[in-house]
């Protein structure tokens, strides 16, 4: 599995999914239109200053409110590389490895500062920014291989087209 380098953009505690993805939007589930607004509510410019390979790292409880799969799937697709909080909302938690959306729990995310480029060794549970090294507990080998495979769905064909070749 290979390692994570993006800008980082901050956010706060208790970012919910309407935050993520506000319900406004939620007439489609087409990726691409969905990406077009992410973050849109807490930050009307976000997708504008924000890059693919970007990192969110937020605070306490990332995720929280509803359980739309929408939420991920927008953040996945505007391309954030991953998601690095205190502590994430257990459905949005699953959602995110559901979608192949990687994300980490750190509780020393508040260290990490908006513009700070961070490199995140999956592997090894590591966050490393500049000379500074965080320990996480690693992501176990298969939700690693829900992310590699782009989520549940993908995963989920690779093992029927594999059972049956």
């Amino acid at each position: 599995m290979s390692n994570i380098n993006g800008k980082v953009w901050k956010f706060g505690d208790n970012i919910d999914t309407d935050l993520i993805i506000a319900a406004r939007y939620l007439s489609t589930s087409d990726p691409i239109e969905l990406a077009k607004h992410v973050m849109e509510d807490a930050d009307p410019k976000f997708v504008e200053k924000m890059s693919r390979g970007d990192v969110i790292v937020a605070g306490e409880n990332f995720g929280c409110g509803s359980s739309r799969e929408h939420a991920p799937i927008a953040l996945k697709a505007a391309g954030i590389s991953a998601v690095v909080a205190k502590s994430f909302a257990r459905i949005f938690y699953r959602n995110a490895f559901n979608m192949g959306l990687p994300i980490f729990e750190l509780p020393q995310s508040d260290e990490i500062k908006e513009g700070d480029i961070i490199k995140i060794d999956m592997e090894n549970g590591k966050i490393i920014n500049k000379e500074k090294s965080y320990s996480f507990t690693p992501i176990p080998p298969f939700m690693q291989e829900l992310i590699a495979s782009g989520g549940l769905i993908n995963f989920a064909k690779q093992e029927l087209k594999e059972n049956k070749g």
